[in-house]
């Protein structure tokens, strides 16, 4: 029996893909050789914009700097809790300066607690917040070692979660949180190790869980407000199960971005002020 469900009205950051394109290959979705249309990245961002505020949140804009192809993906670049900033250290030199642009913005706009990390952390890319904890992945990009630190910055405890398949190298390409007020996730089993697929049937006995072909077309890559799940169109099958719990599921084509390895968490950092 579905549970009765109540959205909460967010602050997202967000950044035009004005420069969008894969001029290099950092992971397994990346082709040079495939061409990018910038006008249609642009629209379905747009279109994705334009949802997250039909649905009553605030949409706040990083401005994007020529040379950073991947800064549309803005879930890469902090880690916001309790109005705290926990910078981003990107694993790969051609990201590296967007680390930067995202501090630039929070020291502009009021964030007063602002943390530059010692390790490399890309993220929401690689952390995610509920009420009780922050789940945090490592295998492919985030070193370990920033959970600690990220632990030591929140004050809350952060539950490390070991990446297994390349193929989804960001926690939030293998995890979403759907309620975070209630500790409900959903997630996909294969991407994570022995181990930490265990912690999570420990931790979430009642998740959501997500099967290959939802997981390919990236219908993790998600945003929650607590009743309404933005999410890829394509998965259909993750689209019927959140149905089935009480949610509001709302299907968006954000295929253009997907070459560059990244959906809907990937465009939007949550601003948890």
């Amino acid at each position: 029996m579905a549970r009765s469900r109540r959205a909460v009205p967010r602050r997202y950051l967000m950044c035009p893909p004005a420069h969008f394109d894969v001029a290099y290959a950092i992971n397994p979705w990346m082709d040079p050789a495939k061409p990018v249309d910038p006008a249609l990245a642009l629209a379905q961002w747009e279109d994705l914009r334009a949802v997250h505020r039909s649905l009553g949140h605030t949409v706040e804009e990083l401005a994007p700097v020529r040379g950073l192809p991947d800064m549309v993906f803005t879930a890469n670049g902090a880690t916001v809790v309790d109005g705290r900033v926990f910078g981003a250290r990107f694993a790969h030199p051609e990201r590296e300066p967007e680390a930067e642009a995202h501090l630039q913005w929070f020291a502009a706009h009021g964030f007063g607690h602002l943390h530059v990390p010692v390790h490399i952390n890309e993220g929401e890319g690689d952390f995610a917040v509920t009420a009780s904890y922050v789940l945090a992945g490592r295998g492919f990009r985030t070193n370990p070692l920033a959970h600690g630190e990220a632990q030591e910055f929140f004050g809350r405890p952060v539950i490390g979660l070991e990446l297994i398949d390349p193929r989804y190298y960001h926690l939030d390409l293998a995890l979403a949180v759907l309620d975070d007020a209630a500790d409900e996730v959903a997630y996909y089993p294969p991407a994570f190790s022995p181990g930490s697929r265990e912690v999570l049937r420990r931790l979430f006995p009642h998740a959501l869980v997500a099967d290959d072909e939802d997981a390919a077309v990236f219908g993790l890559n998600a945003v929650s407000d607590g009743l309404h799940v933005v999410l890829p169109q394509a998965a259909a099958g993750l689209t019927a199960a959140l149905r089935e719990r009480g949610f509001e599921p709302v299907g968006v084509d954000l295929g253009e971005l997907l070459k560059g390895g990244g959906a809907v968490k990937c465009c939007t950092q949550e601003l948890r002020d």
